[in-house]
Parts: structure tokens; C-alpha cells; sequence
């Protein structure tokens, strides 16, 4: 298995992601959209940090029980209720990001949403996975 990541110079600098990932694999894993949701399914976090972290760590446990890790990842979406605040705190989210699921970026998009399915949750990660 492998991905490339793919970052042409004539494209502004990748920076938290990449442009393009060239995946060769042999098991697709598709990770559904995960919040800041407890083992209780309570939304835990009060921060747009604090509940990034949580949802993060939730989309990694599900990667991992499929039997993945972080660098399978080949593609992550983020939907954010105020993107204000994503950009706001990009660069503790992406401290965040970087201590869990390391500098293998995926392909990324953050993108807004008037609110997720549980009104009290600020993001939320869904990702697709390539594993040998």
C-alpha cells in the first residue's frame, strides 16, 4: 500500500494538508462523521479545540479498529459551525492534529455548516482510508 501526496509547486503552498493523494491499496475503509461525542454519546468539550481533539481521536479509534492508523488516511472533511473560529484557531488545531495523527497529511477540506446533527457539537471529521 501507498499514498503520495501530491503538492505542484504551481499550487500555493500546502500547509495542514495536501493537494492531492495517489492512492494504492487494497482496502478502502470509509470513516463516518465524527463529533466530540463520549463513550455515552454525550458532546464533551466546550472549546472548538477541546471538541476537535475529541472528534479527531474518535475518527483515529474507528481507523483503528479497522486496522489503519493516521498515514492511511487520504482523505479527511471537516465541517465546522463557524469557520471564523476554525480559522481562529488553525494553528492550535493543527498542533492538535500533528500530536495525534502525525505529518502525513491527507488530502483535506474544511467546509461550514449552519449545524451538525447533535446542536451542542462545533465540528466534525469524516474520513477515507487506503490500507494494504
Amino acid at each position: 500500500m501507498s499514498l503520495d501526496r501530491i503538492n505542484p509547486a504551481s499550487l500555493s503552498p500546502a500547509t495542514g494538508f495536501s493537494h492531492a493523494v495517489a492512492a494504492t491499496g487494497s482496502r478502502l475503509v470509509f470513516l463516518a462523521g465524527q463529533t466530540a461525542l463520549d463513550a455515552s454519546g454525550k458532546v464533551v468539550g466546550q472549546s472548538l479545540p477541546e471538541q476537535f481533539e475529541v472528534a479527531l481521536t474518535n475518527l483515529l479509534t474507528a481507523l483503528a479498529a479497522a486496522g489503519g492508523g493516521p498515514a492511511d488516511l487520504a482523505r479527511v472533511t471537516v465541517y465546522a459551525v463557524d469557520v471564523a473560529s476554525y480559522r481562529t484557531h488553525a494553528p492550535e488545531l493543527g498542533r492538535i492534529w500533528r500530536r495525534l495523527a502525525g505529518r502525513d497529511y491527507p488530502a483535506m477540506a474544511v467546509i461550514g455548516v449552519v449545524r451538525l446533527w447533535d446542536e451542542q457539537a462545533l465540528v466534525e471529521v469524516d474520513g477515507l482510508a487506503v490500507l494494504p
